[in-house]
């Protein structure tokens, strides 16, 4: 069983002052942490809300750093700044809008400016890139959401295996071995 690439890239203002004291993508890595019992590698990185500096840490990522699964965090409200949806739809082969979709349905659960948030994922190569807010809560309650999702769809790209700890999160796999090689739904 190979050793998963997962990417971590927090997208913020602060990062642009020099400051990196970043708690979004501690959460992140704390929240698959919590998920994951296969072995996995993070490749972390802060930067800018600058949407060419996102689409090159997106591609080097994913192309070269060769993460089957990028998370990113910030950059998704409606200020002129977050232009991280922008970037990862630059920088995708295919987009996934199921997922934005479901996280807002979850966001709305626990605040109505839910309805704000734009976040998305898409596919580049045999990536996966997800977009999560920037507040720690929301990273875990959208988390929770998509990530029984996550493991299936790394499988369909030819991606690692993730096993993860079915007491906390429980990923959903055809049972089906036809279904499973053929079809995500």
């Amino acid at each position: 069983m190979s050793k998963a690439k997962i990417g971590i890239v927090t997208v913020s203002d602060r990062a642009s002052a020099g400051i990196y004291d970043d708690i979004s993508g501690q959460a992140i890595i704390d929240t698959l942490n919590d998920y994951l019992t296969s072995e996995w590698e993070p490749v972390y990185k802060v930067i800018p809300d600058e949407q060419d500096v996102i689409e090159a840490t997106l591609i080097e990522m994913t192309d070269i750093q060769q993460c089957s699964l990028v998370v990113t965090t910030g950059g998704t409200g409606p200020a002129k700044r977050d232009v991280t949806p922008e970037a990862t739809e630059a920088v995708c082969d295919r987009m996934m809008p199921g997922f934005g979709e479901l996280m807002r349905t979850e966001s709305l659960k626990f605040v109505p400016t839910a309805i704000l948030s734009r976040q998305t994922a898409g596919l580049r190569g045999d990536s996966l890139i997800v977009n999560l807010p920037g507040k720690p809560k929301s990273i875990r309650e959208c988390l929770d959401a998509v990530f029984p999702a996550i493991p299936y769809c790394i499988d369909l790209m030819n991606g690692p295996f993730l096993t993860c700890n079915e007491d906390v999160i429980k990923p959903f796999r055809p049972k089906n071995k036809s279904l499973f090689l053929n079809d995500i739904i």
